[in-house]
């Protein structure tokens, strides 16, 4: 086994093993690299004896603190088969090494591998790295609990005909009073961005400014769609989804408080999914929710609707690379977290 380090402008062989992998994510492309571009951004790249790859994983880089010292961050990596130990030793292995050129101290995953994989556990166990607490609500770097739809060989009747009743009723609301959706470019973030404001004032939680989903629309560019929910002319609502390999990620998702008597948001998740279907994919990923798994939650009761299937993942994982320089920034970040009061 071997392997190599690329960057983001000589990434092209990982982003094509991604987009193929059935474990595959597009937070674990270059393109995303692309993205976070205040981020330290490379790749690792596992070949056998042949050459063939085996096995990638993309990895964030982020200066903590005022210290001289990097957290390595590989989101939903590595994408290989997760049962083979000596692939994902290799791919661990060598972000490691090459993490310590940029004063790494720990290398943190959250793979796509269901919680209770306990063969995976093992591996990365063995590797030397520690499972995180189990976050309920949203506290990880990402969603632990998810929602996927299966949409592999399907058609949109027989999709949507497993939708629940009121699901299935609420987009021909939608319909029945002219509900229009638009696919617009970055030039519409401003006005998602401020139907997001509205959104995060509701629900309470904190948003990104527009420039942000205007990055990831001109990046990802055809694999990334925003849509916008048009009611009397006016935009009411937004979605924005991304594309890659097998699978469409809903990302976004922005409303106003009024005029969401229409349902806007219905049709909206209705159209990413038939965008899905024709793409292709076998899976339409609605993303996150909390563990708070009852009717009582309303994004779960909204999710649950189009008859996804609910998965848990394995949740973030810890590997010190540097123990003193993790010394070090612990105490920096608990000095600072006194400093805020």
């Amino acid at each position: 086994m071997t392997t190599e380090i690329v960057k983001r402008d000589s990434a092209a062989e990982l982003d094509a093993f991604v987009a193929r992998h059935p474990k595959g994510h597009f937070l674990q492309t270059s393109v995303w690299g692309k993205v976070k571009d205040d981020w330290e951004w490379f790749g690792v790249i596992a070949r056998d004896d042949s050459g063939e790859i085996k096995g990638t994983l993309a990895v964030l880089a982020r200066r903590i603190s005022k210290l001289p010292y990097h957290m390595l961050y590989a989101p939903r990596g590595p994408v290989c088969d997760l049962h083979d130990s000596e692939v994902f030793n290799a791919l661990a292995a060598a972000a490691k090494e090459y993490g310590k050129t940029l004063k790494g101290y720990m290398l943190k995953i959250d793979t796509d591998a269901p919680a209770d994989d306990e063969e995976y556990a093992k591996i990365i166990k063995d590797a030397g790295f520690v499972q995180q607490p189990r976050f309920m609500n949203f506290e990880g770097f990402q969603c632990r609990f998810v929602f996927r739809l299966n949409i592999g060989g399907k058609t949109e009747d027989e999709v949507f005909a497993a939708f629940a009743s009121k699901h299935r009723y609420n987009v021909r609301v939608a319909l029945k009073h002219n509900v229009e959706i638009k696919r617009c470019g970055s030039e519409m973030a401003e006005e998602f961005y401020r139907i997001m404001v509205e959104t995060g004032e509701r629900d309470g939680f904190a948003i990104r400014n527009a420039d942000y989903f205007a990055k990831i629309i001109d990046t990802f560019g055809e694999n990334a769609m925003l849509n916008m929910a048009y009611y009397e002319g006016e935009p009411i609502a937004g979605t924005l989804c991304v594309h890659w390999g097998n699978k469409v990620w809903y990302f976004y998702g922005a409303s106003l408080n009024s005029h969401r008597n229409v349902m806007p948001n219905y049709l909206l998740q209705w159209t990413n999914i038939k965008w899905a279907i024709s793409l292709g994919c076998d899976i339409y990923d609605f993303r996150g929710l909390s563990g708070v798994l009852d009717d009582s939650n309303g994004l779960y009761r909204f999710k649950k609707g189009f008859s996804g299937d609910f998965i848990e993942f394995m949740g973030e994982a810890d590997m010190t690379t540097d123990k003193t320089a993790k010394m070090l920034v612990d105490s920096a970040q608990k000095i600072a977290k006194k400093l805020r009061g």
